[in-house]
């Protein structure tokens, strides 16, 4: 692996590509610590501490894994790469969902282009109003129980929510632009590495505060020879499931074309065990985050018992939380994954799977494989999304730290590191070079 690493600055192309994703890294991480004008950056910092101590992290601590820490320094790129995310995900359920957007679609590069110029519309949109609510929040902090005055009382109220709109839209902007520059000249998915990179941005503190546990004597050798064995087997586990996929076999029947003969190879179709990938945690942070604060809000004794019945943490949360990742599983396989146009598209080209009939049968047996295979998935997601919460309450661990022990951050990095490794060992097998998982010396042909 480590002569892997060395060989791929020996190509000139991907050694450029390598340099030029460093380099928008390092501008996205400046976006997230240039602070937003007229916002005493020390002062939030205490209230967004505070506000994880009181609602265990949940919401304020996530969304500060995901900026890399520019919701703490309230930044210029606070929102984050977020927004362009959330109108991602509305788009492709739409899609399914809409036929307008379904016959784009299926129009090729002109259609797929038309539909991410409506997600970028959208994005904008979404900026505008995030930006909204973050600099109304930040004026008037004692709508959420901080006294303290966050905002410098030089900025007008209207001036500085119109500075703040613009400033993070803007910043989330640039941030989708140099990532789609990253996904085009660089190397790996452009907006996933900026996640990425801002989740592991934060390890530094992750360390440090397991550090002071330690200093403190409320960790011993144990709890560390345990957390690092919990990081290895939730490590491993992810890539597994991650990878995992079980092979359906298709075999060709021969056809001869004009003076040739086709087919009859024996292949197989991969079916994914995690064919939702993140999403169903997503799906079901974004909606769980609503119903306790809106209870909050409400008045009467019962509603503030229900808010704090289901707040984060509670055993009815956990529950409602693994009950809505496992629908939101089935919920984009039922979308995403059509067995009825892939058995006519087998029947077209004069593909079967042994044992089945073409048509009708096919789509059956491949829906049933399907929803028992995402079952397993399902459930392996949900127990790696709550295994956070049970060690930060469980071991008392913050939220900083369980984060990496499991979660939408953990799955997230494997993903994507897993996803740029592939990238570049198939720029490194093109030139004769050995990749990541193969041993041996240079083998160049130059």
């Amino acid at each position: 692996m480590l002569s892997a690493f060395a060989n791929s600055f020996k190509i000139p192309e991907l050694r450029q590509r390598i340099l030029f994703t460093l380099g928008l890294i390092f501008i996205c991480r400046l976006i997230a610590n240039v602070p937003t004008p007229g916002v005493d950056a020390s002062a939030l910092q205490r209230v967004i501490q505070e506000l994880q101590q009181t609602s265990g992290g949940s919401f304020f601590g996530l969304y500060n894994l995901f900026s890399g820490g520019a919701l703490q320094r309230c930044a210029v790129g606070t929102l984050g790469i977020m927004p362009y995310i959330s109108a991602s995900i509305i788009f492709q359920l739409l899609t399914a969902v809409v036929p307008q957007l379904e016959r784009l679609a299926r129009e090729g590069e002109v259609g797929r282009q038309k539909i991410t110029q409506y997600t970028r519309y959208a994005t904008v949109g979404l900026c505008l109003f995030q930006g909204g609510l973050m600099a109304r929040t930040l004026l008037n902090p004692q709508a959420i129980g901080i006294s303290r005055q966050i905002v410098s009382a030089s900025f007008s109220p209207v001036g500085f929510i119109l500075l703040t709109m613009v400033t993070m839209t803007t910043a989330t902007m640039l941030l989708m632009w140099l990532g789609e520059q990253i996904t085009e000249r660089g190397i790996g998915n452009g907006i996933s590495l900026i996640i990425t990179v801002n989740i592991v941005s934060r390890l530094p503190q992750a360390i440090y505060a397991l550090g002071n546990k330690f200093q403190t004597g409320e960790y011993g050798f144990f709890h560390l020879v345990f957390f690092a064995a919990m990081m290895v087997a939730v490590i491993a586990g992810v890539v597994a499931v991650t990878q995992a996929q079980r092979k359906i076999p298709v075999q060709y029947a021969k056809r001869v074309v004009g003076r040739k003969m086709y087919g009859g190879q024996n292949t197989y179709m991969p079916l994914r065990v995690n064919y939702a990938g993140v999403l169903p945690i997503i799906f079901a942070q974004a909606i769980l985050m609503f119903p306790a604060k809106i209870l909050q809000w409400a008045p009467g004794e019962w509603t503030n018992r229900l808010a704090a019945a289901i707040s984060f943490g509670t055993v009815p949360y956990m529950v409602l939380f693994g009950l809505m990742i496992l629908f939101f599983s089935y919920f984009w396989v039922a979308t995403q994954f059509n067995p009825v146009q892939i058995a006519d598209d087998l029947k077209k080209y004069g593909g079967y799977v042994p044992g089945i009939r073409p048509g009708k049968p096919t789509a059956e047996y491949l829906d049933n494989a399907m929803s028992r295979i995402t079952l397993a998935g399902a459930l392996f997601l949900t127990v790696i999304a709550v295994l956070p919460t049970v060690m930060a309450i469980q071991f008392r661990i913050p939220f900083v730290i369980s984060s990496f022990f499991g979660g939408t951050s953990l799955l997230i990095m494997v993903g994507v590191m897993l996803d740029t490794m592939r990238q570049v060992e198939s720029h490194l097998l093109m030139r004769h070079y050995d990749g990541f998982l193969k041993k041996g010396k240079l083998r160049s042909r130059r």
